[in-house]
């Protein structure tokens, strides 16, 4: 009892037994009333972390794992809290592949602000390369959303024009959308897609 912090000379039914740091109790292997041998128990009784800094693990397909480095920056949204957006650094690439995936793991380290994060949580992550990538970029308004698809209409000499089927990615701030495939730098698109499909059933 001594060894606790128990006062001999003035017994108490509970005895207080401080954690040697201060954290958040994670797991919990006791509860009232149960006898306990030793503090050197195996599990231990109580398992305490520190969570103002958490990791996130990522599974990322393997024909994308070219595409992240350790050290590349991610933002991390919150299935429970979507309009938070956290900064986080990637620590670690594992070099095992799941088998049944085919993914890796990717360790995300980042400050957990307000402790909104908790061990347990769904987040989605998009990775930002410190790799250079040149991407063809067109008017927002060039791209037309038709079936759950994105084209572009591209001039083939004359008065003809070929719908292309494209992938479309964000867009930036002066107007104009990434594509990320289905179109080569320097090639030509219709810059207003909607109006001249308009036209063109018109006729």
């Amino acid at each position: 009892m001594k060894v606790l912090g128990a006062d001999v000379n003035h017994p108490s039914p509970i005895v207080p037994v401080r954690a040697p740091l201060s954290g958040t109790i994670v797991e919990q292997n006791t509860t009232g009333g149960t006898g306990v041998k030793s503090l050197d128990n195996s599990p231990n009784l109580f398992t305490i972390a520190d969570l103002s800094r958490v990791w996130v693990v990522c599974d990322v397909y393997e024909n994308m794992l070219r595409h992240v480095q350790v050290g590349d920056s991610a933002d991390v949204r919150l299935n429970a809290y979507p309009d938070r957006r956290l900064r986080a650094r990637i620590g670690n690439i594992s070099r095992v592949l799941d088998p049944n995936t085919r993914t890796g793991k990717v360790r995300l380290e980042l400050d957990n602000p307000d402790y909104l994060m908790r061990a347990g949580m769904f987040v989605t992550a998009v990775f930002r390369s410190k790799q250079e990538q040149p991407r063809p970029v067109v008017p927002a308004s060039a791209v037309l959303r038709l079936h759950d698809k994105d084209w572009v209409f591209r001039p083939e000499g004359g008065n003809r024009f070929r719908r292309t089927e494209v992938q479309a990615g964000d867009t930036t701030t002066d107007g104009m959308r990434h594509i990320l495939a289905g179109l080569s730098a320097g090639d030509k698109v219709v810059t207003n897609a909607l109006l001249f499909s308009g036209a063109a059933e018109a006729e």
